[in-house]
């Protein structure tokens, strides 16, 4: 997958020279466990007795007679363990750590899912843990702050810059230098430099191994469509790598449109088309950047989407037209999570529910013979402060005073 580290332009590996023995010795170790199949087993084991898999695949019966169009398909990574897709990647690269013999383990975190995840397979399998995340991260998303570090992990809130996901990951690399030796960084999405992209869609590709065998026993045929939310790419790839080769199936991912395309507030790096291209944070990619090259801030109602880059293979099967990118903007996921909740009693991450809006953004020019698959990368439960705010609940806004009192 990929030459030397490349997607077509896009990837490599740009790091200090301090860091090259570790990246060496990962990119041996993983790819002789690839060779493994006791390896593969051992993972594939774990995640069936420990996280549930394989996840299941639900009709959307209700949202299909709602819309009147495409049959909806619904890919359940919320019933993961930990509430999303995240455990598959942070389980196999944590068995890659003790197969190397490491016994730590550091990772990023933006929505916080990555760093729950991070804290639960580091708690099984005997492993320290610590999770960098941006101080404006914390904020947001507590509720995961609070259970990391029950879990046992290390929760270092990051100070600087725009406080989200590209500094918390940035303070991760930092770690690494001083303790690669003893320490795997445990890279939460398809980005980064050589081989993490690989290692992340390696991981993650159980989603869309499942979704091929599920649907094709549920209709008999393969999906006209699947979307999947954004950020860095992990789920998204996760999802569309075994379909690549599949053209009749149209690959579509959601970024977050933020407050809008002309807003300035919004993580949309390709369907705004306001990325350019450049080298950061180990790899080259589409990064929202301003014309002497630093990183702009970004913005997004979900932690998750809230990244100024995105995966190089991403970016090539973009190019390629391989993958149509859209965005969906706060509002819109808003009124999408209502009626997916009312609809369905499914509540989706803010960052999954970025799919569904692209999937009700595209399902006027459908049929009934169109099948649309949305991965539901994650739960909601994260996101009531969240989702409480953006729909203005009066009857949140007046228990979260009460509480706040007894608390002074």
């Amino acid at each position: 997958m990929g030459e030397n580290g490349y997607y077509g332009e896009y990837g490599g590996k740009f790091i200090p020279e301090i860091l090259v023995p570790a990246f060496n010795e990962l990119q041996n170790a993983f790819q002789e466990a690839k060779k493994d199949v006791h390896f593969w087993e051992q993972y594939i084991l774990t995640l069936q007795n420990y996280s549930g898999r394989p996840t299941p695949v639900t009709f959307a019966d209700r949202l299909t007679k709602y819309f009147g169009k495409a049959r909806i398909y619904v890919k359940r990574e919320d019933l993961n363990h930990s509430g999303a897709h995240k455990i598959n990647n942070a389980m196999g690269q944590a068995l890659l750590a003790k197969r190397m013999g490491k016994t730590r383990v550091i990772a990023e975190t933006g929505a916080g899912q990555h760093g729950i995840a991070t804290a639960i397979v580091a708690a099984k399998l005997g492993l320290k843990a610590t999770i960098y995340m941006g101080k404006e991260d914390v904020e947001r998303q507590y509720a995961n702050v609070f259970w990391m570090r029950q879990l046992g992990a290390e929760v270092i809130p990051v100070e600087y810059g725009a406080m989200t996901l590209k500094d918390a990951i940035n303070a991760a690399l930092r770690d690494w230098v001083e303790n690669f030796e003893t320490t795997h960084y445990l890279l939460g999405t398809a980005s980064g430099a050589s081989p993490y992209p690989e290692i992340v869609t390696f991981f993650q590709s159980i989603i869309g191994n499942e979704v091929k065998k599920q649907l094709f026993e549920m209709t008999g045929r393969l999906p006209t469509h699947i979307f999947a939310c954004v950020g860095g790419g992990s789920n998204a790839m996760g999802i569309f790598y075994p379909f690549l080769k599949d053209e009749e199936v149209q690959l579509i991912g959601v970024e977050a449109g933020g407050k809008g395309e002309f807003s300035k507030q919004h993580a949309s790096r390709l369907a705004y088309g306001q990325g350019e291209v450049g080298i950061a944070q180990g790899y080259k990619s589409y990064f929202l950047q301003n014309t002497d090259g630093q990183m702009k801030d970004t913005y997004s109602i979900s932690a998750g989407l809230d990244y100024v880059g995105v995966s190089p293979i991403l970016a090539d099967l973009f190019e390629k037209k391989r993958v149509m990118m859209m965005a969906a903007t706060d509002q819109e996921v808003l009124e999408s999570l209502k009626i997916v909740m009312k609809q369905e009693g499914l509540i989706p991450a803010l960052e999954s529910t970025h799919a569904f809006a692209g999937a009700f953004q595209m399902i006027e020019h459908s049929s009934d013979r169109d099948i649309f698959v949305i991965n539901m990368s994650g739960r909601g439960d994260k996101d009531i402060f969240n989702v409480a705010e953006g729909v203005n609940d009066s009857e949140w806004k007046k228990f979260i005073t009460r509480k706040a009192r007894q608390y002074k």
